[in-house]
């Protein structure tokens, strides 16, 4: 008898985050297929472990994972197509953002991704739209974000987005920035409220705005070598598991989302809401950043973000 086929999969969050229950229902569909041929096992939180958030990335990349997700932001130095996803105000939707993920954007994406990284891109969980937490004050114009540090990700697009809006834009990984919002080193971060609660944040924060400046996807990659070695029989079969753990997520998604904003505010967080005309004065200030995007990226992209049209 052939042994198992091992797959470790892998995250960055405790078991009970979307994201976790997703790679849970990947595997027990797997398990109950294929019982003893495969092994399925779960990291669920890289960062117990003493690595970085980032770090899932090569862990996949050379297959000490077989299956991981990230968000894209962390690929754009080696992939700069993937920077049209990091462009604020992109979406308004939900909604719209999962259908252009979905559709020719995010095979576009995907291709460029697997001609650089050993990785097969089998779809996007939903990192979300993002909003700003701070702990100097309510943030309702660009004109309150003066000289604030705020963490980003590290993508050139969110650095210069918030250099726009008059911050302090500090590339760092999320251990470091759990680490410096803890310590008050830094004033500001931006993020999904899951997220938010899901790290602590809202306990050193009580300033939170409904900006919905970006939204993030997070491709889920497999280590290709391994991956394009199994029977068809289960490619198939795990394709199919993503794209039902993808749904799950998503749902899921909403969900936390909800019960966040209710723990933000059991914190004695104050979470601010913009009006339109708010809003639009942050998508004001970053306009730049559209005409230099339409210079940067190719044709075949720009067709299929709307707004940079």
């Amino acid at each position: 008898m052939s042994p198992a086929i091992q797959i470790r999969m892998g995250g960055y969050g405790p078991a009970s985050t979307s994201f976790s229950r997703a790679l849970k229902l990947i595997g027990d569909r797997l398990a109950a297929e294929f019982g003893g041929e495969v092994d399925v096992k779960y990291v669920w939180n890289i960062m117990d472990l003493g690595y970085r958030a980032e770090d899932i990335l090569w862990l996949v990349e050379h297959g000490l994972l077989t299956l991981g997700y990230q968000s894209s932001s962390y690929l754009t130095d080696r992939i700069p197509e993937l920077g049209i996803l990091d462009l604020p105000f992109l979406f308004e939707e939900n909604g719209e953002a999962r259908a252009a993920m979905d559709g020719e954007l995010g095979k576009i994406l995907a291709r460029k991704l697997e001609e650089r990284v050993n990785y097969r891109i089998l779809g996007y969980f939903e990192n979300g739209f993002r909003h700003l937490s701070n702990r100097l004050r309510p943030v309702r114009t660009p004109a309150d974000l003066a000289g604030m540090r705020i963490r980003v990700l590290p993508s050139k697009v969110h650095v210069k987005t918030f250099e726009l809006l008059g911050a302090i834009p500090l590339r760092m990984d999320l251990t470091e920035a759990i680490a410096a919002i803890k310590a008050g080193s830094i004033d500001a971060q931006e993020n999904p409220f899951a997220n938010t609660v899901t790290y602590g944040v809202h306990k050193f924060h009580p300033f939170h705005t409904l900006s919905k400046h970006f939204y993030i996807s997070r491709p889920i990659f497999l280590f290709r070598s391994a991956f394009d070695a199994w029977p068809q029989r289960l490619q198939q079969a795990m394709r199919e598991a993503v794209t039902a753990a993808v749904l799950l997520q998503r749902e899921l998604a909403g969900v936390e989302e909800e019960a966040a904003r209710a723990a933000i505010k059991a914190e004695g967080g104050e979470i601010i809401e913009l009006t339109a005309a708010e809003h639009d004065a942050f998508a004001a200030a970053v306009q730049p950043i559209y005409a230099d995007a339409r210079q940067f990226y190719s044709p075949e992209i720009l067709k299929l973000a709307p707004r940079l049209i």
